[in-house]
């Protein structure tokens, strides 16, 4: 087994999360490889990596974002949520797993900008788009926080539900990422600012809350509660891969 697969057991034994005593521990990168033994997995991530990544032709562009958003969002669509949540909402505990998190999207490409546009107007641009339209308000709605609930998510009973809607967030105008690659007080956002809001500061900064100030994503233990537990789909992935190398490992060359 560990020849065929040296991370297999691993991953099947001790899930995703971290002992305390295990400071070296990523999770991050078991989440990666657990993506590569997943056919669909592992060529939609290595299919958006190598768009997003590619230099763009036209002068002054580092890469095209608009197919770089089209492979993210085929990404997020069409692999199972058991593998895409874990390399986007990976609970880590070191800041190179926070910095490797942070950039699972690319965000060089997929998320930064030469300037930050005023959120209104990223708003706008979003609203104008019915798939990016559809899924704020989708994310609004299983994310939003109110002031009756500031701690808590409004689908308490349901966290994966805010977590879907917001990865299906990613590869829209409106791609939120983590800031920076704090691992215990970390910050999401989209790539915008609230300067220059005039009177309308209020409603900017109320658009940008629903990302930086929400408790279903700031909250450690939010996400470790949500993924502490390994799925049936990457128990049977993982399961298989084993059995394979075992069940091979005993037959002769042919």
């Amino acid at each position: 087994i560990l020849h065929c697969c040296p991370y297999c057991l691993v991953l099947f034994l001790k899930g995703f999360h971290c002992p305390d005593t295990e400071r070296d521990c990523n999770p991050c990168l078991d989440a990666a490889k657990a993506c590569n033994l997943n056919g669909s997995c592992k060529r939609q991530r290595a299919s958006y990596i190598n768009i997003c990544s590619k230099a763009d032709f036209k002068p002054g562009e580092t890469c095209s974002r608009k197919r770089c958003h089209k492979a993210l969002k085929a990404f997020i669509d069409r692999v199972p949520s058991e593998f895409t949540h874990r390399l986007l909402f990976c609970p880590c505990q070191t800041t190179g797993c926070a910095e490797r998190r942070r950039q699972t999207i690319v965000p060089d490409c997929s998320y930064k900008d030469k300037e930050k546009p005023n959120c209104l107007e990223l708003r706008k641009v979003c609203h104008q788009d019915p798939l990016c339209r559809s899924r704020l308000a989708d994310y609004k709605e299983n994310c939003g926080m109110t002031p009756h609930a500031a701690s808590t998510c409004p689908n308490q009973d349901n966290h994966q539900a805010c977590l879907a809607s917001f990865a299906r967030l990613v590869g829209t105008d409106v791609t939120p990422n983590y800031v920076d690659s704090s691992f215990s007080n970390w910050t999401i956002s989209p790539w915008c600012t609230c300067k220059g809001s005039g009177n309308q500061e209020e409603e900017c900064q109320n658009f940008l809350r629903y990302f930086t100030n929400n408790a279903c994503l700031s909250k450690p233990s939010q996400l470790m509660n949500s993924l502490k537990s390994m799925s049936s789909v990457l128990q049977d992935t993982i399961a298989f891969t084993m059995f394979y190398c075992v069940d091979n490992a005993f037959r002769p060359f042919q």
